[in-house]
């Protein structure tokens, strides 16, 4: 019995599961956010959520993006509903510029609803 085939087959697998494991942590940005006293409301409106994660980078609605193309990624967003809600997800550690970009941005998308994500006090 002639094994080689069966390795290489094996082998390709293998690269291919390799490669796919590691972009899928890219989709998503972990962070924490800020605590603030207050009550949850529950507004039923579409929602965009911007991601800001500790070290500056951004993810619209789960898909990371880059910083420069982020005003474009909001206006093709927003073209269809002007009553968007902006929901900025900031890390508590975000940089300001970072925070003021995502602003700008949505801004220069002509949204002007936006909100700030918080967790509870405990």
């Amino acid at each position: 019995m002639n094994l080689i085939p069966f390795i290489d087959v094996l082998l390709v697998v293998l690269i291919f599961l390799m490669i796919s494991t590691t972009f899928t942590r890219y989709q998503e940005l972990a962070i924490t956010l800020p605590t603030a006293s207050g009550t949850e409301t529950q507004v039923e409106s579409k929602q965009i959520h911007i991601a800001v994660s500790r070290d500056g980078r951004f993810a619209i609605n789960g898909k990371v993006t880059d910083p420069s193309q982020l005003s474009n990624s909001l206006t093709q967003l927003g073209v269809k509903d002007s009553n968007l809600q902006v929901n900025i997800d900031a890390d508590a550690r975000a940089p300001h510029q970072s925070v003021m970009t995502a602003l700008e941005a949505a801004r220069d998308a002509n949204l002007s609803n936006i909100v700030f994500s918080s967790q509870t006090k405990k």
